[in-house]
């Protein structure tokens, strides 16, 4: 039999990639592609969040310094840019992928997570266990799932605005700032925790006490600059925190968000669909966004295999599209397609994959990924 029909573990087969109508192999299969560059590097790890988080503090003390508004507004703009790779950093080594040492990462993973005032273990469960473990599948996964029409029309007016700005393309920050940190992350309620680990208060209390340090260096710059305390605090902080709420939303939004990507409510059907190539897209710029962002948009690759650090995803994303032509979800980005993904993907139709508006109509269908035969006894 040729290698692209029965790929192996041993055998990848580079050479002769895998044709597009036949089903995908099993994740162990594609992961085993991209061995080669699942390879942390603690030296290169450390150098990259000392110059973020360098850049980070240069910002905000420009914030507090600059005495032009202008200016002051662009340190804020680029605190909250640097916030959100500096996140990145965290998320690799939430992932365990940043360096070889585990529980070096936990330490820098959580060092990371300060600027954006994210709880390291709270982040951890949500991300980690609940979206990677079951990206696009309705009622497991929560991050940007749409809502079917029947659940749209059960909702309450105010409700139902809410849902209407987070999907008007304008929204990202407020579903982000709300639906997951607010709610999910920072001192969740009873509803939104995932249990009562000891570690989930620590790691609140942690990042409330960077809060509280980083609010009063920021008081304390502008009484011994002589200016206005509440501007250097909207400045210094609101607007970064702010941007960088905006950024992570917009980010999630676009990796998993998409005409042709699917979502599924029947865990049965979305495991026979190979849920980890199928249901991520991989975003590409005419610039140097992708790498200014730490090449976090090579998002196929990651979901395959989240032990890929990022300063190795482009190499990994582009050893999957060259074995799975046509099976990636590659996107050129632009502000037109984004604002047309967002009037076209507001409500969906899981039976029938199909992206709807508010109203119910059809907008969009969705790529029918051809599914691996299911295993005897299961069905959906």
């Amino acid at each position: 039999m040729p290698n692209h029909l029965n790929p192996t573990l041993s055998e990848p087969s580079i050479a002769n990639p895998l044709a597009p109508d036949l089903p995908l192999p099993h994740r162990k299969i594609i992961r085993s592609w991209l061995i080669p560059m699942a390879q942390g590097e603690t030296g290169r790890a450390l150098m990259l969040l000392l110059i973020d988080a360098s850049l980070w503090l240069a910002c905000i003390a420009g914030t507090v310094f600059a005495e032009n508004m202008l200016l002051k507004l662009v340190f804020g703009v680029v605190a909250g840019f640097v916030t959100g790779r500096i996140f990145i950093l965290g998320h690799d080594a939430c992932h365990q992928s940043f360096t070889p040492n585990r529980e070096l990462n936990k330490v820098l993973g959580r060092i990371a997570f300060l600027p954006s005032l994210t709880p390291y273990s709270l982040w951890d469960v949500g991300h980690n266990v609940v979206h990677h473990g079951q990206t696009n599948l309705k009622g497991f996964d929560f991050v940007w799932a749409p809502l079917s029409k029947a659940e749209y029309d059960a909702l309450s007016p105010s409700r139902k605005a809410l849902e209407h700005l987070y999907r008007s393309g304008w929204g990202p920050v407020f579903y982000y700032l709300i639906e997951i940190w607010w709610r999910r992350e920072y001192f969740p309620n009873a509803q939104n925790k995932p249990g009562d680990r000891p570690i989930f208060l620590k790691d609140n209390l942690l990042v409330s006490a960077f809060a509280i340090v980083w609010i009063a260096c920021l008081i304390a710059g502008a009484l011994a600059t002589g200016q206005s305390v509440w501007l250097g605090l909207i400045m210094g902080f609101a607007v970064p925190f702010l941007f960088w709420n905006g950024m992570i939303g917009f980010v999630v939004y676009v990796h998993h968000t998409h005409p042709s990507v699917s979502w599924y409510d029947k865990k049965s059907e979305w495991l026979r669909a190979q849920p980890f190539v199928s249901t991520t897209v991989h975003l590409t710029f005419n610039w140097i966004w992708g790498a200014l962002m730490h090449n976090i948009m090579e998002h196929t690759a990651h979901h395959v295999d989240m032990s890929v650090p990022l300063y190795r995803l482009q190499e990994a994303q582009n050893t999957l599209e060259t074995i799975l032509p046509e099976r990636i979800f590659v996107q050129k980005f632009s502000w037109s397609w984004y604002f047309d993904t967002a009037r076209k993907c507001k409500l969906y139709d899981f039976e029938n994959k199909a992206w709807l508006d508010f109203d119910g109509n059809k907008t969009a269908e969705s790529v029918r990924v051809v599914l691996s035969p299911a295993p005897a006894g299961q069905n959906g």
